[in-house]
């Protein structure tokens, strides 16, 4: 869906993606810039659920050591 840049730097956003995202006038929007170099537009003031990545960030606990593990794939224990 292209849209034209205005000499004020604005845009238009299509209706397909103003009604998809429950945006009408006055809302707030913000602009993220993904990993990828893509810019993703999002209604503001929504809360997103966590990433399936997000979610296992800082979720690892205290296992087996490393001499341990290899025992096992070595089948040593």
């Amino acid at each position: 869906m292209p849209t034209t840049v205005t000499r004020k730097g604005q845009v238009t956003i299509p209706k397909p993606v103003r009604d998809r995202l429950g945006i009408g006038p006055g809302s707030a929007v913000a602009f993220e810039l993904a990993p990828d170099g893509r810019v993703v537009l999002v209604k503001a003031g929504v809360d997103r659920p966590p990433s399936r990545f997000a979610r296992l960030r800082g979720a690892a606990g205290v296992g087996m050591s490393t001499d341990e593990i290899m025992a096992l794939t070595r089948g040593d224990g």
